[in-house]
C-alpha cells in the first residue's frame, strides 16, 4: 500500500467516474493509500476520448476533489 495525496487520481471525483463506487474506491477515499496496482478509469472529461487507465497515485492538472466517502 502506498499513501495517496491531494492532487493524486486516487482522491480525484473523475477516479472511477464511470461507474458506481466500490468497496476499493471508498477504501482509497477513507483511508488515503491504495495498492499501487490497482487501475481504474479516468472520467475527466476533456480525457474521454482517450479512454485513460491510471493508478491512484497518477496525477494530472484537471484534479477535481472527489466528494467524502
Amino acid at each position: 500500500m502506498q499513501a495517496v495525496h491531494e492532487g493524486q487520481c486516487g482522491l480525484c471525483g473523475h477516479f472511477g467516474e464511470g461507474h458506481a463506487k466500490n468497496d476499493v474506491l471508498v477504501s482509497i477515499l477513507s483511508k488515503k493509500e491504495a495498492d499501487v496496482v490497482f487501475v481504474d478509469d479516468c472520467g475527466h472529461p476533456k480525457h474521454a476520448g482517450l479512454h485513460l487507465k491510471v493508478t491512484p497515485i497518477s496525477g494530472c492538472d484537471g484534479f477535481v476533489p472527489a466528494a467524502a466517502a
